[in-house]
């Protein structure tokens, strides 16, 4: 491809998107160039305080439960509060927490502080996603969303390389420049993003439409299917963080060498998250989550048969490419069944399926590692995708037979539904 060409594809990979969403975007990527403390927790647990990799665990446990706690919660506040309230509540209660967390070394303390650390941080992701939602044209949201993706791994990559050379100074250092990072975050939305809440508008065609509760997204039968399937796939993705490592050391290899295997996830995702969104953007979604969960599960499957760095890496390498085409088009997916003026609590349960699969992923995986070997985790994983692909390809079927008809809010306030839109 011509230099001229990749110019072009790149101007139209960012073109036609809103200005808030770009200070949106900005806010994601400096809150996580700043995510220091979740990636080095355990570390500075161990080799700073002292304590053992069993506590460890259980305050990773612990951070875990909180993201559980405020997934809904936070959904919640969303739609009732806004977007932006939510947001800031989040960033800057969470600039604090990460802060109190440097300073405190009671185990009890720590494992509290660490809890409430968990739920701060994860409350602002329902706001984020519905204010997307909210922002950006419907035939835009699958690019939107893989932008954020992209900004996301991008600021992990360099926090996780910068966190390294901080905590040289001291853990403190590391703990208190992620508080500054968040409260810049919260900064950008004070000063940049307006509320994006959709107001209900009494003489619009929306002005009827019966309230949003919990209760409506759990008797929402095909939005759960979607829920319960981000479910199976995350808790897949979580093996690779967490198995994956220990399965390298039974190998015989050093942590470098699973640093260098799982570099590969980071650096795919910076470099072909965009053209492949580009690709599949405007496709229908079912085929597409069909085969990011065989790929998913092929990639973790074939992590048996790996007894090399290079092996290790050729299976990273397939389940990032599931997990690449998987996030934009699965939240693309979510944002069109969620209802307008329900999209905080739509996304407050995609968030808690997220929030448990992190929470019971690495809990089962050990478990089966301990008690079956490793090789039948991985086989494991490959089933757990099959299932997955089947899931979707019946979800597919079932949109198709009954297609989504959504209401989007325009300038002004108005409510226009949209024609039915099949998805499948």
């Amino acid at each position: 491809m011509s230099v001229v060409r990749l110019r072009q594809a790149a101007k139209e990979s960012v073109s036609g998107l809103p200005r808030a969403f770009w200070w949106l975007w900005t806010s994601t990527l400096v809150n996580r160039l700043g995510g220091f403390v979740a990636t080095f927790l355990a570390m500075y647990l161990t080799v700073e305080r002292g304590y053992s990799a069993t506590f460890a665990g259980l305050v990773g446990a612990l951070h875990g439960l909180g993201g559980v706690v405020s997934a809904v919660v936070a959904g919640v506040l969303t739609d009732r509060l806004g977007r932006r309230p939510t947001l800031l509540v989040s960033q800057l209660s969470t600039a604090v927490t990460v802060a109190v967390l440097g300073f405190v070394q009671n185990p009890v303390a720590i494992a509290v502080v660490a809890c409430l650390v968990g739920m701060t941080s994860n409350a602002s992701r329902p706001a984020v996603q519905a204010m997307m939602a909210d922002i950006v044209a419907p035939e835009d949201r699958i690019r939107a969303f893989a932008l954020n993706y992209w900004a996301i791994n991008l600021g992990f990559a360099f926090s996780a390389m910068a966190a390294g050379l901080i905590a040289q100074h001291g853990y403190l250092t590391l703990f208190l420049s992620d508080a500054a990072m968040t409260l810049l975050c919260a900064v950008i939305v004070f000063v940049k993003l307006p509320e994006s809440r959709p107001e209900r508008n009494a003489d619009g065609p929306a002005a009827d439409a019966p309230e949003i509760g919990l209760g409506t997204v759990l008797r929402d039968r095909r939005y759960m299917a979607v829920v319960a399937l981000s479910y199976l796939l995350t808790m897949i993705f979580t093996q690779g963080f967490v198995a994956l490592p220990v399965a390298m050391g039974e190998d015989g290899l050093s942590s470098s060498d699973y640093g260098l295997a799982i570099a590969t996830n980071g650096v795919l995702i910076v470099a072909v998250q965009i053209p492949v969104t580009r690709f599949i953007e405007h496709r229908a979604p079912a085929p597409l989550l069909v085969a990011s969960a065989l790929l998913t599960g092929c990639g973790f499957g074939l992590t048996a048969f790996a007894g090399s760095v290079g092996m290790y890496a050729l299976a990273v390498t397939v389940w990032t490419l599931g997990e690449i085409i998987n996030s934009p088009t699965q939240m693309g997916l979510v944002a069109r069944l969620s209802p307008t003026h329900g999209r905080g609590r739509y996304q407050g349960m995609l968030v808690l399926s997220w929030s448990l699969a992190s929470l019971t992923g690495p809990l089962l995986g050990g478990t089966v590692i301990d008690h079956f070997g490793a090789d039948t985790l991985w086989a494991g994983t490959a089933v757990v995708g099959a299932v997955a692909a089947a899931g979707y390809a019946a979800l597919g079927r079932r949109l198709r037979a009954r297609p989504v008809e959504a209401v989007d809010e325009v300038k002004g306030g108005a409510a226009v539904v949209r024609d039915a839109d099949t998805v499948g």
